[in-house]
């Protein structure tokens, strides 16, 4: 619209003055571990805020990351200085500071799952687009080079037409008390953590939401969460994707692509150090190529992608729509497993 384009006229001229300056709304293991080393790295953004419930974690993060303005999450959306914020909270808080941070007209990047529910994404989504401000599912592993080199070998027909994708991924979770990935209240278990990687990129990859869902979740009797499972997604022109997910396996992070001329198999696929490479493997009648794709710091490329996207008038990427289709077949697989059968997925 005529409004959003002019204050996004109105971002660009404010973000050419200066890089984009975070707050951080929980101070999680991956905001520690890879959002903040990102973000310190990057010339397009800025650590400006630090906000945690723990005055320990506060004191803490403040001295690795050298960020004198630290407090509670409040203090992080009064701050007039702070643009934009990275929420880190578990799936069934993240709604909650995801509005009051649209409220406060702070754009927003949030941890994976971003919500429990397609109703909640739906008040999320009209929260931002009432104040203007942008939001995005942060799937960090689609900006690593490794996802845009499998993009140029579809896109150049390598495989010629694609007939499905096979994903897996899992690891052995170490169950600590603490640990909110096993605790229900809190949006914990394996669909919310994990499976909603191989949704995402099937869904990347077949460029749309599928026609129907099955999904079947095994349970964890003592934490009552889903502790692993299998999904399988039908998609136009009879494609289809399936996944495998689990918490007591080997670690496994990986997709395949089938073509009718070859294969594209990918490693490491969803998660990535920054000083480690990774691999795809393009197999085409009897010749078989291995590529390796150097160390990249898949965080870094997310978070500049989101700052270039606050700086220009015409947006190309709709992070809010690609949030609102994840939580649609999000909770297709909740309610197929549930019901234990196949549903189809109607345009919402």
């Amino acid at each position: 619209s005529k409004s959003n384009k002019k204050y996004y006229s109105e971002l660009n001229y404010i973000f050419m003055k200066h890089s984009v300056r975070f707050g951080i709304i929980g101070c999680s293991n991956v905001a520690r571990n890879s959002f903040l080393p990102a973000l310190v790295k990057s010339k397009k953004a800025h650590l400006e805020f630090l906000g945690s419930r723990s005055d320990e974690k506060q004191l803490s993060f403040s001295k690795q990351f050298h960020c004198k303005n630290f407090g509670i999450y409040e203090k992080v959306l009064e701050n007039k200085t702070v643009d934009a914020v990275y929420i880190s909270l578990p799936p069934s808080l993240q709604e909650q500071w995801i509005i009051r941070a649209a409220n406060a007209g702070k754009h927003i990047i949030c941890e994976k799952s971003a919500t429990t529910s397609f109703q909640s994404a739906k008040k999320i989504i009209n929260a931002c687009k009432k104040n203007h401000v942008r939001i995005m599912e942060g799937f960090s592993f689609l900006y690593h080079p490794q996802h845009s080199s499998v993009m140029k070998y579809l896109n150049q027909n390598k495989i010629g037409r694609c007939s499905s994708l096979n994903a897996k991924f899992g690891f052995n979770l170490d169950k600590s008390p603490t640990d909110f990935r096993l605790k229900k209240e809190l949006g914990g278990g394996i669909l919310n953590d994990v499976a909603c990687y191989i949704i995402k990129i099937s869904t990347v990859i077949f460029q749309g939401i599928p026609n129907s869902v099955v999904c079947n979740l095994v349970y964890d009797k003592k934490y009552d969460i889903d502790i692993q499972g299998s999904i399988s997604m039908s998609f136009k022109n009879n494609q289809v994707a399936t996944g495998i997910f689990g918490y007591s396996n080997s670690f496994q992070s990986s997709y395949e692509i089938w073509g009718e001329k070859g294969l594209i198999n990918t490693e490491k696929s969803f998660v990535s150090r920054r000083n480690r490479s990774k691999k795809i493997s393009l197999s085409t009648n009897n010749s078989r190529k291995t590529y390796t794709i150097q160390p990249s710091d898949q965080f870094q490329l997310m978070i500049e992608n989101f700052c270039n996207s606050l700086t220009k008038t015409s947006i190309n990427q709709n992070y809010e729509k690609d949030l609102l289709n994840q939580a649609y077949v999000m909770e297709h697989a909740r309610k197929s497993a549930s019901q234990m059968k196949i549903l189809k997925i109607k345009n919402y």
